[in-house]
């Protein structure tokens, strides 16, 4: 077996991405020499097809993906695998020769850290802001606690119902598209609310709804780490909400990737001790 890797992440804005020191510390505890270099196509003049191009030639094993390139990473792979395909989304892209294969691990991230951060909570009527890249993951992922209502908002309507059309053409819960602005209305009978835009993320400061509208007995989910105490976060924990916040969603994607990239499974509980510590956020 080969034992060297070298892999990636393109996105934007991802200079102080979690997701190098989780793979290579990983990577370290199974005696692998393993690189994982970060790629911003915005300063260097490429777009991520011709990336993926260099990357393949380069040697990578392959690269993760993240904002706002998980769907247009799409149109320049030679293959989907079939969770990549259902989600229109990809965060991970595997090299094997000539042939790119799209991904995605953001399901299994989103579901695993929801069900680690917030066990048992209810998840009937569950609110969720944004159906890009990493909302289609997260829907699904909600779909998948047996969601009877998902209530799904996003400022492009046609791309809302089409992931809504996606959830439940392959699950039996019902989904609701509506306008940003009437988030607040549907909040009061929600039993949870999801942040997958990114705002509130470095860069895009801001909530995506007022703290006003959030309860004490509504749980409240972000997908964005860094910071890892959004807005959103910050807020809904001092109205008393249980929260989630997005360090589950990347440690365990991390984790499905490393498994992709490498063959070999790594330890999700010391990445995630790993995530506490380099945070800072371990809660006794």
């Amino acid at each position: 077996m080969d034992r060297r890797f070298l892999v990636g992440l393109i996105g934007a804005n991802i200079g102080t991405s979690m997701s190098p020191a989780l793979h290579e510390l990983e990577a370290d505890r199974q005696g692998l020499r393993y690189l994982y270099q970060l790629i911003d196509p915005s300063l260097l003049g490429l777009d991520i097809g011709d990336l993926l191009v260099a990357a393949r030639r380069l040697g990578f094993r392959g690269v993760n993906v993240t904002h706002p390139y998980k769907q247009e990473v799409l149109k320049f792979l030679d293959e989907l695998s079939p969770e990549a395909a259902q989600l229109g989304a990809v965060n991970t892209v595997l090299f094997d020769g000539s042939r790119a294969t799209g991904h995605n691990t953001d399901r299994y991230g989103f579901a695993s850290g929801l069900a680690r951060q917030l066990p048992g909570v209810a998840t009937g009527h569950v609110v969720q802001i944004g159906a890009g890249g990493a909302g289609a993951a997260v829907a699904s992922a909600i779909a998948g606690t047996g969601t009877r209502l998902l209530t799904l908002a996003d400022l492009d309507a046609a791309r809302a119902q089409r992931l809504a059309e996606a959830i439940t053409g392959s699950t039996d819960t019902s989904v609701e598209v509506i306008a940003p602005s009437e988030v607040p209305s549907r909040l009061a009978d929600a039993d949870g609310l999801v942040n997958a835009t990114p705002i509130g993320m470095e860069g895009h400061p801001g909530m995506p709804v007022a703290d006003s509208h959030l309860r004490a007995s509504l749980w409240v989910a972000d997908v964005i780490y860094r910071p890892l105490e959004t807005g959103l976060i910050r807020a809904a924990r001092a109205r008393g909400c249980r929260v989630a916040d997005g360090g589950g969603m990347v440690v365990y994607q991390a984790a499905a990737s490393f498994r992709l990239f490498t063959g070999l499974s790594p330890d999700e509980e010391l990445m995630y001790a790993d995530f506490e510590r380099l945070t800072g956020s371990r809660r006794e």
